[in-house]
C-alpha cells in the first residue's frame, strides 16, 4: 500500500466511529470514466461460435496484487499478468479470472469500486488491459473479470453526491439511506452486522452539521450498498457490462451474487446464527428472491455477446435455492463451495460431490468445483490439521503437518479435476502453497481491524506468488518490499524449481489438466460410485469410464481394476498410498 493520502472529495464528513478511512493506492476518479465508450473499438469475445466452452473449462483465478509485479512497486499489475501468460498457457488453463482491477481507494483491495469503467493506476491502464485481452486471446486463453454490483466505494461520485444531498433526494435514492431509531434517531435502523464485523450501518453528518441518516454497508463502511430498487442502478451496471464486453472480455465473476436485493422492511437478523465472513440461508442480508430479477437483466445483456459467460459467487446451502440462480435465463455458472468446505474424509468428500451434482440437476446446470480462492484458507493448510493419531482432519487447534496437508491437497486436486463440470484453480494452488503466517503489523484485511484484532482475516492466502530464486521476493517484484511479506520458507515452492521437478505439485497439475483434455475417458456429465474400503471412495465418469480413487486413511489400500494413468503419490507395492488419489482407465 502506498502512503498517499486520499484527496478531499468535497463531501461532508461522516461519522465513522467504528472504522478509519484507509490509505489509498491510487487517486480515485470523481466521475465515472465513460467518455471512452463512444470511441471504443468493439472487440469480439475469443470464439463467439463456442457458447458452451465454460461447461468443462479450467479457470485460473488471478489475484492481481499478488501475481506478478513488473513496475517494481511491490504490487502486482497487468503488465505482470501479460508477462506470465506463457506460464498459464503451459499450465493448460482455458480462462483466467481477474479479481478487481477497476478504480478503487483499496479499502477492501479493489472490492470497493470508485469507477467501474476504468483501470486503477495501481495495475496499469486501459491500454494495458486491451493488450492483455489481445495477447491472452492469441494464446487461446479467455479473460473474465470481477464485477462488484452489490456496493460501490464511498469515494464513488454517486456516494459523494449522496452525502452532499438532502434526505429523500434522488442522489440518496441510489443507496440505502434510512432514518435512525430511538431518541433523536441515534440508533441504527436495524441490528444488521457487517460481514467484516461491527455494525452494518454508519451515520452521516448532514450539510448543516447535524447528525443525520444512516447508510447500509453489509461489508465495510467504505462500501455502501446500492439500492437495486432504483432503475438508475441497473442502467449504470449495463453501461459497465457493455464497456468491458465491447473490449473483448469473455465474461464476469459476479461478487456477492446472492446479495444486492434487500427486503423492503429490513427485518432484524439472528445475531446468534451468523459469524464473520459468513451468512446463513435465512439471513435477511442475502438471498432475497428479488435478486433473480437482477440476474435476468444481467443475462439479457450478456446474451448479446456470444461466447461470454458469467459465474456467480453464491453462498447458499439449500440445493433448491442454489439451483434457482442457474435457471437458463440467469447465471451460466454458480460457485459451489462444498468441496472447499469438506473435511478430508471419504464421507465428507463424497457428500460434497453428491450435493454439488444434485444442486444443479433440477435445472440441468453445470457443476463447479474449487478448493480455494482469495477468501478461503489454502487447501494445504486446511488439510494439514490432523488429530493426535494423524489419521483424521482435526479442528482449528489441531497439530499442523504441512507434509500431510500437501499430500492431501494433491489428492484432492486429482479428485476435483476428475469430476464433470467447471474447475476453478486459485493462483498458487498449483504450486502447493500453504497459507503464510504473517505478523500482526503486516495484516491489511479490513476484517482484522473491524473485528478488534480477534480475526486475522484473509491475508494469509493472498501473499504474492514465488516465481524464481532462493529468497524473497522470489522474482515476483524487483522490490523486496512486497505489499504482503513473502516467507523465506517458500523457496521450495517457486515456479522455476517446480517446473524442473517431475514430482512437484505443479507437474502434477500440468499432467492432470493435459489428461483431462486429451483422454476420451473424461466424457460424461454424471458419476457412478464404486465400492471402496473404509475411509476410501471411488467414482467413475458415466460415459468415458475414467475411475478416480481416493484414500483418506493412513494405510495403503488396493486399487480398483484398471490401468493407472496418474497418481498423486507413488504406489506402495501396487497399493494406493495413504492420503493419495489415482486415475484409472
Amino acid at each position: 500500500m502506498s502512503d498517499a493520502e486520499i484527496p478531499d472529495t468535497g463531501a461532508p464528513d461522516t461519522d465513522v466511529s467504528d472504522t478509519e478511512t484507509p490509505e489509498t493506492d491510487s487517486e480515485p476518479e470523481q466521475e465515472p470514466a465513460v467518455a471512452a465508450v463512444a470511441d471504443q473499438v468493439v472487440v469480439p469475445q475469443l470464439d463467439p461460435a463456442d457458447t458452451t466452452w465454460w461447461q468443462s473449462a479450467v479457470f485460473y483465478q488471478i489475484y492481481p496484487r499478488s501475481f506478478s509485479d513488473l513496475d517494481g512497486d511491490g504490487v502486482g499489475d497487468l503488465a505482470g499478468v501479460i508477462d506470465k501468460l506463457g506460464y498459464l498457457e503451459l499450465l493448460g488453463v482455458d480462462a483466467i479470472w481477474l479479481s478487481p482491477i477497476m478504480r478503487s481507494p483499496m479499502a477492501d483491495h479493489g472490492y470497493d469500486v470508485s469507477d467501474p469503467r476504468d483501470i486503477d493506476p495501481l495495475f496499469g491502464d486501459l491500454a494495458d488491459f486491451d493488450d492483455l485481452i489481445d495477447e491472452a486471446h492469441d494464446r487461446g486463453i479467455r479473460v473474465t473479470m470481477d464485477l462488484v454490483p452489490n456496493h460501490t466505494s464511498d469515494r464513488h461520485a454517486w456516494f459523494t453526491a449522496a452525502l452532499a444531498a438532502a434526505p429523500g433526494s434522488p442522489e440518496r435514492a441510489r443507496y440505502i439511506f434510512r432514518d435512525g431509531v430511538g431518541e433523536g434517531g441515534d440508533q441504527p435502523p436495524n441490528n444488521w452486522r457487517s460481514v467484516f464485523g461491527g455494525p452494518a450501518w454508519t451515520r452521516v453528518t448532514e450539510a448543516d452539521g447535524s447528525p443525520g441518516q444512516w447508510y447500509l454497508h453489509v461489508f465495510a463502511a467504505e462500501q455502501p450498498d446500492l439500492n437495486w430498487e432504483n432503475p438508475e442502478v441497473f442502467a449504470d451496471l449495463e453501461r459497465t457490462l457493455r464497456f468491458w464486453l465491447d473490449r473483448g472480455v469473455d465474461g464476469f465473476r459476479i461478487d456477492v451474487a446472492h446479495g444486492m436485493a434487500k427486503p423492503e422492511d429490513l427485518p432484524d437478523m439472528d445475531l446468534e446464527s451468523v459469524g464473520l465472513l459468513s451468512n446463513s440461508d435465512d439471513d435477511p442480508r442475502f438471498n432475497n428472491y428479488a435478486v433473480h430479477d437482477i440476474h435476468r437483466k444481467i443475462r439479457t445483456v450478456i446474451d448479446e455477446y456470444p461466447g461470454a459467460a458469467n459465474v456467480g459467487e453464491i453462498w447458499v446451502e439449500d440445493n433448491e435455492r442454489f439451483a434457482e440462480y442457474l435457471r437458463p435465463d440467469e447465471l451460466h455458472l454458480g460457485f459451489n463451495f462444498r468441496l472447499a468446505k469438506a473435511e478430508f474424509t471419504a464421507e465428507s468428500v463424497r457428500d460434497a460431490i453428491e450435493n454439488s451434482l444434485d444442486a444443479v440437476l433440477s435445472v440441468s446446470g453445470t457443476p463447479t468445483w474449487t478448493l480455494s480462492n482469495h477468501d478461503v484458507e489454502r487447501e494445504v493448510s486446511r488439510y494439514a490439521r490432523i488429530d493426535q493419531r494423524g489419521d483424521d482432519q482435526g479442528g482449528d487447534d489441531s497439530p499442523i503437518d504441512l507434509a500431510v496437508g500437501s499430500a492431501r491437497a494433491r489428492a484432492m486436486a486429482m479428485v476435483e479435476l476428475a469430476l464433470p463440470g467447471t474447475v476453478f484453480i486459485y493462483n498458487g494452488a498449483e504450486l502447493g502453497l500453504p497459507n503464510a503466517d504473517l505478523p500482526d503489523e503486516a495484516l491489511q484485511d479490513p476484517v482484522w481491524e473491524r473485528s478488534g484484532h480477534t480475526e486475522r482475516g484473509r491475508d494469509g492466502c493472498r501473499v504474492p506468488i514465488p516465481w524464481e530464486g532462493t529468497e524473497p521476493p522470489f522474482g515476483f517484484s524487483s522490490s523486496p518490499q512486497t505489499w504482503l511479506p513473502m516467507p523465506e520458507s517458500w523457496a521450495p515452492f517457486t515456479v522455476e524449481r517446480e517446473l524442473e521437478d517431475i514430482s512437484s505439485t505443479l507437474s502434477l497439475y500440468r499432467q492432470a489438466i493435459e489428461l483431462r483434455y486429451q483422454r476420451p475417458e473424461f466424457a460424461g456429465d454424471t458419476v457412478e460410485w464404486y465400492g471402496a474400503p473404509d475411509g476410501c471412495l471411488a467414482f467413475r465418469r458415466s460415459e468415458g469410464r475414467l475411475v478416480c480413487a481416493l484414500n483418506t486413511t493412513a494405510d495403503p489400500v488396493p486399487l480398483p481394476p484398471g490401468e493407472v494413468i496418474l497418481v498423486s503419490a507413488p504406489l506402495v507395492d501396487g497399493y494406493l498410498a495413504p492420503n493419495s488419489a489415482a486415475w484409472l482407465v
